[in-house]
């Protein structure tokens, strides 16, 4: 009854909102906003053939593999920034400067020193998810609980151990938080870096569409960015309630107590 429930929530405001897009656009539509009917047959036509494994497959390889590469080096240089106070007084400003930067700008840079590869794709998106990650993770473990330390430090739990029984486990919590905000930037970046840098990929065949106007391919492709974004919080949040399993279990029984 609640996965009946949760499908409902989830699917109520996008099925609402498709028909009222449906019912105003008519059989023609506008040019520029073509009724649904149109994009959605486009969007099999479309992704569903070659250009899956040409610029869909690439496209989410580049994707996953930048992210997976900003949570090694995030969560890394997190907990080695986290756990050193001196460390973190010395690089926090520095941090927080090139937090400040966006991602985006940095894509003529680094094409001077990389070229139009697969690799500059990976690295920016790299670049931009490990600052979500990373700040996230020092505070992760900047906020474990003194009492546990000093339990920790007085059972001398040290080392590995106190690595992984007390900081690793205190500080997921906002680790997780911190890679769900880079999921998006993630995304954002996959697209921006083909639209510019790429002879293929979702963002440069929704580029080319637009300057061949092929408006209804161009919905499509947004469309299908929209999916992609969707599939991935699905399954993160799979892997999420998994990981913080005791997490989501400790705040239930707080609630309820």
């Amino acid at each position: 009854m609640n996965f009946l429930k949760s499908v409902f929530f989830a699917l109520a405001l996008p099925v609402v909102a498709v028909g009222i897009w449906w019912v105003v656009a008519g059989d023609g539509g506008n040019f520029f906003v073509p009724p649904p009917g149109e994009i959605l047959e486009r969007f099999f036509a479309t992704w569903f053939g070659e250009r899956f494994f040409v610029d869909v497959v690439p496209s989410v390889a580049r994707l996953v593999a930048g992210l997976l590469l900003a949570v090694i080096g995030g969560v890394a240089l997190g907990v080695l920034i986290g756990t050193t106070p001196a460390l973190r007084d010395f690089l926090e400003p520095l941090l927080e400067f090139f937090r400040a930067i966006p991602a985006a700008v940095l894509l003529p840079i680094l094409m001077l020193f990389l070229g139009p590869t697969d690799l500059l794709k990976v690295v920016l998106i790299f670049i931009g998810c490990l600052w979500p990650i990373l700040l996230n993770t020092v505070e992760g473990v900047r906020s474990v609980d003194e009492v546990m330390t000093a339990t920790a430090r007085t059972y001398r739990i040290s080392g590995w151990s106190r690595m992984r029984y007390l900081v690793l486990p205190s500080a997921s919590p906002r680790i997780i938080a911190g890679v769900r905000q880079s999921l998006s930037v993630g995304l954002i970046l996959m697209v921006i870096s083909e639209m510019f840098a790429s002879s293929s990929g979702i963002g440069y065949s929704i580029i080319q569409f637009q300057r061949m106007f092929a408006i209804a391919d161009m919905w499509a492709g947004i469309l299908l960015l929209g999916l992609i974004g969707v599939l991935l919080f699905v399954v993160f949040g799979f892997l999420e309630r998994r990981i913080l399993n005791w997490y989501f279990g400790l705040r239930e029984v707080t609630n309820g107590s």
